[in-house]
Order: C-alpha cells, then sequence, then structure tokens
C-alpha cells in the first residue's frame, strides 16, 4: 500500500518527467552549483596566496586568463548537466519503485 506521498509523487512524475528531461530545464537545476564553485575557485586564485600560482600568473597572465575562462566553463557545463541527469535518474529510480510497488498485489 501506497502513502499519499508516494502516489502524490507517482502522480507528479507522470506528468512531468518528459518535461524534466528537457535541457533548458537542466540548466536550472545545476546552474546556481556550478556558479558557485566556480567563483571560488576565481577567488582562491586571485587572492594570491599561493606564491608560486602568482608567479606563474604574472609571467603568462594573457594566456592563462583565456585557458581559466575556458575551464571554468566546462566546469559549469559538466556540473550542470550531471546534476540534472543525476536528479531526473534518481526521480525515474524511485518512480519505477513505486509503480512496481504499486502493481503488487
Amino acid at each position: 500500500m501506497l502513502s499519499e506521498e508516494e502516489k502524490g509523487f507517482i502522480k507528479y512524475w507522470e506528468i512531468n518527467r518528459l518535461r524534466k528531461k528537457k535541457v533548458w530545464r537542466q540548466l536550472a537545476v545545476g546552474l546556481p552549483l556550478a556558479v558557485i564553485i566556480v567563483v571560488t575557485i576565481f577567488i582562491n586564485l586571485f587572492s594570491r596566496w599561493h606564491k608560486e600560482a602568482d608567479k606563474v600568473m604574472r609571467r603568462e597572465q594573457s594566456s592563462l586568463i583565456i585557458v581559466l575562462i575556458a575551464a571554468a566553463l566546462l566546469i559549469v557545463v559538466f556540473i550542470v548537466i550531471f546534476s540534472a541527469r543525476h536528479r531526473w535518474d534518481m526521480n525515474e529510480q524511485q518512480y519505477k519503485e513505486l509503480s512496481a510497488k504499486e502493481d503488487k498485489p
């Protein structure tokens, strides 16, 4: 026997499962986490607490900034896609388990 919360989740996921798999919807899920991680990386890098990293930054300033921006974008894209897909997979698995539990006599 399913609880009211589980029945509500099944109804919700039946309606929204395809909509939640769309790319634009996935961006909204993982984007805040990804931006926070990238901002903390840049704060750590530009705080100049590591002397050797500071020397490298001064020597290779122009090319290093391009590499850092590209790496930051890749980090954001990876985290956004991974977290959204993971959350969707977890909800899909819960939906299948509850549906199987509901179908059992």
